[in-house]
């Protein structure tokens, strides 16, 4: 079994930490990787990728196919638009978190629709950044990785 988890971000979270902090807070993606990092049992890796770009995404959700036992993902936008993301997580078989910042129920209707939840195993949303530690731990635990 595979025994890395990766972690991939969609678009504008580069700006963690600078972007509109009042709603996502003042911490970054180098943050959430070291708080994730210290969960992991010895012997679990981590990726923690960032994109722009939907195809990258999509390329990254394949290549988990082969290295990850599970994927933690906040496609940020991408969560109300993107069909490749979706179509791309049906292919991977491990669990699937999705993680959102911010609760997505408080904000925009159109924030409201997450193609992702059709494939998720689980939906964070509302927790800060702690909803990525969160994330981690459910799939240590679905994976029996946890030690």
């Amino acid at each position: 079994m595979h025994r890395e988890i990766h972690i991939l971000n969609g678009p504008n979270l580069n700006l963690l930490g600078k972007r509109q902090p009042e709603i996502y807070g003042h911490e970054t993606l180098a943050d959430v990787e070291r708080r994730c990092r210290a969960l992991l049992p010895e012997g679990t890796g981590l990726v923690l990728r960032q994109s722009n770009h939907e195809g990258q995404l999509v390329d990254w959700i394949q290549e988990a196919r082969a290295a990850a036992c599970g994927i933690v993902i906040n496609p940020a936008a991408y969560t109300h638009t993107s069909v490749a993301i979706l179509d791309a997580l049906h292919a991977f078989e491990g669990p699937v978190i999705e993680v959102h910042i911010s609760n997505v129920h408080k904000r925009e209707a159109f924030r409201h629709h997450s193609y992702v939840s059709l494939r998720a195993d689980g939906v964070i949303a509302g927790l800060g950044i702690e909803g990525y530690e969160a994330a981690v731990r459910r799939i240590l635990s679905l994976t029996g990785a946890a030690g």
